[in-house]
């Protein structure tokens, strides 16, 4: 996952404050007799926090203790990647967020033509995936086109390089670093054991500064959760068959609760100074609110909404200095979310996913 706006991913992590070269580095001293672009790769093979985690590894996977080792000291400092972790500034301060211009990023030109030559040359395998996992194609190419343009921009970091980085010099002014550090620690992990048991090199895969791979830019425990030898030639290659992307996504969607057949959101209409918009926006993206009460604290909602039958979020999506957009979002939103916490990638998704079908008529 993206890249991305890294708010979820379950996507979490922290940094040890350490006197060994890379921390220096991090914090931005360097060589006096060499540039920035000339410094010689920094390595975490003499890194004792690296080793350690390396056993700890070894150990709870019953992995060879060097091999381990090895694969880790020969991972190198990203000198770019810890400050690319830290939200982006200037968001605070009452400044409105402007999904109009999001979304401009995402549904565009580019991607609705890749998506509809994707989607025509895949069409039996998404019916194939909708079958078996209940999630419509728009969804999966929807998924597939924000992520990666359909396999164009799939990242050029080594990912081993990137898990090491994040999980030994992720930057400590991060507000949430010491849930990210555990998170990108468990990645590794995750990397580290699959690329064992499958007797692949973890040296060679490339995929986004946060570790993420393939067309669906999945992270290593996605992978091994989800991903699906979908072409069955007894090999998942997200990166390089598009028939495994299109399966695994699907099966990470059902994974986290798809319901087959049912709307990801609702048109809804609401006045802004609505004394309840405080109790209203409170559980963000999580389905909280029924039907009828979220009807009854002023929420206007199409007849069809009413009969759905399950719980609601409100949505928020801010444009900006223009009035808000406001929907009414699922359980299947929700899971959405579960790719990327942000309703404003969900919507992305969907609005992508519409615009590529709407292409395949023309």
């Amino acid at each position: 996952m993206r890249r991305r706006d890294l708010n979820f991913l379950p996507l979490a992590l922290a940094a040890l404050e350490l006197t060994s070269p890379v921390s220096a580095w991090a914090q931005g001293k360097r060589s006096p007799n060499r540039s920035r672009a000339e410094a010689a790769p920094i390595y975490y093979a003499g890194r004792a926090d690296a080793m350690d985690l390396a056993d700890q590894i070894a150990i709870r996977n019953r992995l060879d203790r060097m091999w381990v080792r090895d694969m880790i000291g020969q991972a190198r400092f990203l000198t770019n990647v810890p400050r690319l972790m830290l939200p982006r500034g200037g968001g605070g301060g009452g400044r409105r967020r402007n999904w109009q211009a999001y979304r401009q990023r995402f549904v565009e030109p580019i991607r609705i033509n890749a998506g509809a030559e994707f989607w025509r040359t895949h069409a039996a395998t998404l019916s194939r995936a909708e079958r078996d996992f209940g999630v419509p194609p728009e969804i999966v190419v929807g998924i597939i086109g924000v992520e990666t343009i359909y396999g164009r921009i799939m990242g050029n970091f080594r990912v081993i390089d990137a898990l090491a980085t994040l999980s030994f010099d992720f930057p400590l002014e991060h507000p949430r670093a010491d849930q990210r550090i555990a998170y990108f620690r468990g990645e590794l992990e995750s990397f580290l054991t699959a690329a064992s048991r499958q007797g692949d090199s973890p040296l060679d895969p490339l995929g986004s500064y946060a570790g993420a791979m393939g067309m669906p830019q999945f992270m290593p425990s996605s992978i091994d959760k989800y991903a699906v030898d979908y072409d069955g030639n007894g090999h998942i290659d997200l990166a390089g068959s598009p028939v495994d992307a299109i399966g695994s996504v699907a099966n990470y969607f059902k994974g986290y609760g798809w319901q087959a057949g049912q709307p990801s959101f609702f048109p809804a209409s609401v006045d802004e100074t609505n004394p309840l918009m405080p109790t209203l926006l409170a559980p963000d993206i999580v389905p909280s609110f029924s039907a009828d009460s979220i009807s009854a604290a002023g929420v206007e909602l199409p007849p069809v909404a009413k009969r759905y039958g399950g719980l609601l979020a409100l949505i928020e999506l801010q444009n900006g200095s223009a009035p808000t957009t406001f929907v009414a979002g699922t359980q299947n939103f929700y899971v959405i979310t579960r790719y990327n916490w942000s309703s404003f990638y969900a919507m992305s998704v969907l609005d992508l996913g519409q615009e590529v079908k709407a292409a395949l008529s023309l």
